[in-house]
């Protein structure tokens, strides 16, 4: 069985609170973008797990598509399978990779061995695993409060437009992030996203970006270049450290930017 987990864009990202058990309460859209990673699950005497493309630090144990078949190895007993993962998602910039990968695992694994796991509780399952992992579960632009969790599909399509995806070899720490930023209850995202575009720069705000721009100043060239091909609008996703801006035409990758990851991807949703 073969999958394709995509990447996600934040469309603005307000920190509204920290929480008594230590996760922050947020409001966020949550946008799927046609950058995926390949995901294939095979029967196997024995379980297995190869990576390939962009290297994966750390132990392969910690990889949350091997968490994601332990929780169901432990819960449900399933057999072992080999596991093949194409990493396409750049990590360390919030696209949501691993969390992509984990969900989709743990759809595959679901239909693979006839579990009967119902939404509910396969969204209980991937929240252990990570805060945007029942995102992925939907992969259709969703409004997230919560810690992410809490889903509400919006109408809201960019088909047909333009995203350049700039993502620089900087590692931003979530935890580093988040001392940073300073919780403040504003409007929800997705009533700004209901407005033209053109409105977006000066009301669609990601809460991470303005300590990130000043400990990181290679951001800010980076979102400046975006504005300076004629992005409608530019952000950082997530904590970072990926920028991203949307065009209505294919645009034209800017010598400054060359350097980095770069994607241009044609919105499909």
């Amino acid at each position: 069985m073969i999958e394709f987990p995509p990447a996600k864009i934040n469309l603005g990202l307000r920190v509204i609170k920290r929480r008594t058990d230590g996760y922050h309460d947020l409001f966020t859209v949550f946008y799927p973008i046609p950058l995926c990673d390949s995901l294939e699950i095979l029967h196997s005497d024995k379980f297995q797990f190869y990576s390939y493309g962009i290297s994966i630090p750390g132990r392969p144990e910690d990889n949350l598509v091997v968490k994601a078949w332990q929780v169901l190895h432990q819960l449900k007993k399933i057999p072992r399978v080999e596991i093949h993962l194409l990493k396409n998602i750049p990590m360390g910039a919030g696209l949501g990779g691993g969390s992509s990968d984990a969900a989709l695992t743990l759809q595959m694994l679901n239909s693979m061995f006839e579990l009967g796991l119902a939404p509910d509780e396969l969204k209980e399952i991937a929240l252990s695993l990570g805060s945007d992992c029942p995102f992925f579960l939907h992969s259709q632009p969703c409004a997230a409060t919560g810690r992410g969790e809490e889903l509400q599909p919006i109408e809201l399509s960019l088909r047909g437009k333009y995203l350049l995806l700039v993502k620089p070899d900087i590692h931003i720490s979530t935890a580093e992030a988040y001392k940073n930023v300073y919780p403040e209850l504003r409007p929800h995202p997705a009533e700004i996203l209901r407005q033209p575009i053109a409105s977006w720069k000066e009301q669609l705000v990601n809460d991470f970006e303005p300590w990130a721009l000043a400990a990181y100043p290679l951001l800010q060239q980076i979102k400046n270049e975006l504005y300076s091909s004629g992005a409608l609008y530019a952000s950082m996703t997530g904590s970072g450290s990926a920028f991203y801006g949307i065009f209505e035409q294919e645009p034209q990758i800017p010598d400054p930017l060359k350097s980095h990851f770069i994607r241009v991807l044609r919105l499909t949703f």
